[in-house]
């Protein structure tokens, strides 16, 4: 991701002319002794597509505007793409096209050894859930694990965004 708000954008290609890729874990979050290390910034976010292939997020986050179109995780590997679009736009698609309901979260970015990790406190419909990723060079880099974390969730779909729409945690 990389850049200072937290919000982060992928490059179509890198150098390489190669696919953008995001290889990341997630992990229940345990304890509230993670809240110490940051702040939050507010998303909401929703989906024009949740189709398991191929998902479109677009997310207003603090004061920036995003679309996103991810494929299909193999491992802890997928294709991302994702673009800064005008807030207003972000807002408008949010509030007239995406699918409900809205993904609503505080995101919290916190450094522990060389990873960041980011923190979501979920609110609306899937309060009461938190969650943890780390982004990763790739798949079988060495990862410390702060104290505050649960079990992994990566492969667990349940977890995904995505599909916290049509299954939203306080309905589990």
């Amino acid at each position: 991701m990389g850049d200072p708000d937290g919000v982060g954008l992928k490059s179509r290609r890198d150098g390489n002319d190669q696919m953008a890729k995001e290889t990341e874990l997630k992990f229940l979050v345990r304890g509230d002794s993670w809240r110490r290390h940051s702040t939050g910034t507010r998303y909401r976010q929703g989906y024009l597509s949740t189709v398991k292939e191929r998902t479109v997020r677009v997310r207003a986050a603090g004061d920036k505007g995003f679309i996103t179109v991810k494929g299909i995780n193999v491992g802890a590997t997928r294709s991302e793409y994702e673009y800064e679009i005008p807030l207003a736009d972000a807002n408008e698609i949010l509030d007239r096209l995406c699918e409900r309901p809205l993904i609503e979260k505080i995101r919290y970015r916190i450094q522990f050894g060389d990873l960041t990790w980011e923190v979501d406190e979920f609110e609306g419909e899937n309060r009461g859930l938190i969650t943890a990723e780390v982004e990763l060079a790739d798949e079988n880099q060495a990862v410390s694990l702060p104290d505050w974390i649960g079990a992994e969730v990566t492969a667990d779909p349940r977890y995904f965004n995505s599909n916290l729409v049509a299954h939203p945690f306080s309905k589990w």
